[in-house]
């Protein structure tokens, strides 16, 4: 009995589910998975694709060699002065009680620096005034007066014609006509002394305004408000003969002095080229403005005035300075080029050194350059860039080499 269940177990036919039933659920979660992860793959490689950093276009600029001339015959040392300097005090005798300005102020021509207690100046005007209008008032006196005697000595006379009056008495009205006509014209004499007492005493009155003779700035206070001041020393020293130093900064210029035996190297309207010790690496384009015709016998030099053809507000008086006298140009010769200028926010500067970031189409190029001064017109690069190559300008500290970058304008 066992053996015959074997053998139909054996003979029976095993039906298989069909695929739909096998496995159908997982299959589309292994459809849905991959769809994820495909959309997953996609979003990182999008954030991971490099973005374009915004930037802007700094064009490199041609400077041109400061001193426009050929090459230096000759060196000499100086200091920066200025042709237009005024130690301003006040011309009469008074005690400070304000001064308005102070260091480093820029100040206008006619502008009030100090003023000086005016209390007695005040008075002695109201008193001149007072006298003036007084002789106004004599001589209003005497002319009248004269009017009365004239007209007294013309009745006089045309009573003597009729024998009226004596001719004594005629004489004594033409006496006291000439004697009201001289107290006339001394009464307007004293009444003009008496007007330029005035003006004299309007004038002292006036000196107690301190004002800017020119336009300058204040480079030194000498006074404060409680001293006197005074046009002259006096009183052992305490008197201050100063109240503020004005330097017109527009007429500072370079004084050297030149070795005699070299002084036939320089000549006037002689291109120059200045480098202030404070700045060496800035070439400062100058002009010989003259040959003091003078010589110093104990020094055996000649000095000599050197302006500035650039204005810059770093050029301080009595700063250190060298200068380069240059040959004049060649007739047609090009100025060499001693570097190009940059916006200062175009380079990333450490020293001497600084890198840049050159634009190559839509990316960027790392370029270390050799800094030099910056001047007014920009940040000098010395070597490493041409002019009329474009480097980026905006937020350096994004770029690295290779950068995609999106020019704005």
């Amino acid at each position: 009995m066992n053996d015959q269940s074997a053998l139909l177990k054996q003979l029976r036919i095993e039906r298989e589910e069909p695929p739909e039933s096998r496995g159908g659920g997982s299959r589309k979660w292994w459809f849905a998975g991959a769809a994820v992860l495909a959309l997953a793959a996609l979003a990182i490689g999008w954030l991971a694709w490099p973005r374009a950093i915004p930037v802007h276009v700094a064009i490199a600029q041609a400077l041109p060699d400061a001193g426009q001339g050929g090459a230096s015959l000759l060196d000499a040392s100086g200091y920066v002065v200025a042709r237009r300097q005024a130690t301003v005090s006040a011309q009469i005798i008074g005690t400070l009680s304000a001064i308005d300005v102070e260091e480093g102020e820029h100040v206008k021509q006619g502008q009030v620096l100090a003023r000086l207690e005016d209390t007695q100046y005040k008075a002695q005007l109201d008193v001149a005034r007072g006298q003036a209008a007084a002789a106004q008032a004599q001589v209003a006196q005497a002319r009248a007066q004269l009017q009365q005697a004239e007209a007294d000595a013309r009745r006089y006379a045309a009573l003597v014609a009729d024998h009226l009056v004596s001719a004594q008495q005629a004489e004594q009205a033409r006496t006291q006509a000439e004697t009201a006509r001289a107290t006339l014209e001394a009464a307007i004499k004293q009444a003009a002394a008496d007007a330029a007492q005035v003006e004299a005493a309007q004038v002292n009155y006036d000196y107690t305004v301190v004002r800017a003779p020119f336009d300058g700035v204040i480079t030194n206070k000498a006074a404060q408000v409680g001293e006197i001041v005074s046009p002259y020393s006096a009183g052992n020293g305490f008197t201050r003969t100063g109240i503020a130093t004005i330097v017109d900064m527009d007429s500072l210029e370079v004084e050297v002095d030149v070795n005699e035996n070299f002084i036939n190297r320089v000549r006037a309207d002689q291109p120059a080229t200045i480098r202030l010790n404070a700045y060496p690496d800035w070439a400062i384009p100058g002009q010989v403005i003259a040959i003091i015709p003078s010589a110093d016998r104990s020094k055996a030099t000649v000095k000599v005035r050197v302006g500035f053809l650039q204005k810059d507000p770093r050029i301080l008086p009595e700063m250190g300075a060298r200068v380069s006298f240059l040959s004049a140009a060649q007739p047609g010769a090009s100025a060499a080029t001693a570097g190009v200028t940059l916006p200062p926010e175009a380079v990333q500067a450490a020293g001497e050194t600084g890198v840049v970031w050159l634009i190559r189409d839509a990316h960027v190029e790392r370029r270390a350059v050799r800094l030099g001064a910056r001047t007014s017109a920009g940040q000098v690069i010395l070597s490493g860039l041409a002019p009329g190559e474009r480097v980026a300008l905006g937020d350096l500290s994004k770029l690295q080499d290779g950068a995609r970058i999106a020019i704005e304008p």
